[in-house]
């Protein structure tokens, strides 16, 4: 794809978001929080980072995008309808029964995705395979596996961690959306995962830290990503982000991590994304 500039990849997080409220509020159901936090580094990933092609979605060295936090599928299918993978319209049967677009990435319905996922932990090590996989083939393909903060509790992310490091893949990037937040609490709270550089490090990889809303900083640890190839390490970017970002009344807030708009609140939240032009 055209790779978008600065202005460009801040409008389309703007719209991602505005879909996300428009297709959870549709279905009554659905994960904004989590969405909302990692608009902008799915749009900086589509729209300027990957090597991708909408018209050729099977293409055999296209990079690999995997959703490990696969609760999170209003900002995938948000990114997809506005890449042009899938209609704009077919957003608003998200999680309605025979859809195409269930609450959970599942490639047997959309098969342009890269892996089913959905339980917690499984997707860093599905995507060490398909780097393993590029490497042993000689690809010059780049994976990458959004993360959330709360996964990190999890012990197969770990295992996995330490297998991309035994493997020198320096073609697997990993984003981790540190909003700082998950279903029942801060993570703070639930099992602290901090200091979570200092962990991966450990692990062997290669570690950047950037503010998860700031496309400049996003641009910059990707690129940093791609200066690393060659040696021998996996890249993890931390991303420090805001639950809810872009609505007020969401933002911080834990209890919209699972909860769906009311059709006042939809309204409410696409007026603080769009402006008064929203609705």
């Amino acid at each position: 794809m055209e790779r978008h500039d600065i202005s460009e990849l801040k409008e389309d997080a703007k719209l991602i978001r505005a879909d996300i409220i428009r297709m959870v509020e549709a279905s009554g159901s659905g994960h904004p929080g989590g969405s909302l936090s990692s608009a902008d580094i799915m749009a900086t990933l589509f729209f300027n980072e990957m090597r991708h092609d909408p018209k050729n979605p099977e293409w055999p060295d296209r990079d690999r995008f995997i959703l490990s936090k696969g609760h999170c599928t209003p900002v995938l299918y948000a990114t997809l309808a506005r890449a042009g993978y899938i209609p704009k319209e077919e957003i608003y049967t998200f999680r309605k029964l025979k859809s195409r677009l269930q609450g959970h990435p599942g490639k047997e319905e959309l098969p342009l995705l890269e892996a089913s996922t959905g339980s917690l932990g499984q997707g860093l090590s599905v995507s060490v395979g398909m780097a393993l996989a590029a490497k042993l083939d000689k690809r010059p393909i780049s994976v990458y596996c959004l993360m959330g903060d709360g996964e990190q509790q999890e012990g197969m992310v770990w295992e996995a961690a330490m297998s991309a490091s035994h493997f020198k893949l320096d073609n697997l990037c990993a984003i981790v959306d540190v909003n700082k937040m998950q279903l029942s609490g801060t993570t703070e709270q639930v099992m602290n995962i901090e200091p979570l550089a200092k962990k991966y490090k450990a692990f062997g990889w290669r570690v950047i830290r950037v503010n998860g809303h700031r496309i400049k900083s996003l641009l910059w640890a990707f690129r940093f990503f791609k200066w690393c190839r060659g040696w021998n390490k996996p890249v993890v970017i931390l991303a420090d982000t805001i639950k809810g970002k872009g609505v007020g009344f969401m933002e911080g807030r834990v209890e919209w991590h699972g909860q769906a708009p009311n059709k006042q609140e939809a309204l409410l939240a696409l007026k603080d994304i769009l402006g008064d032009t929203g609705g």
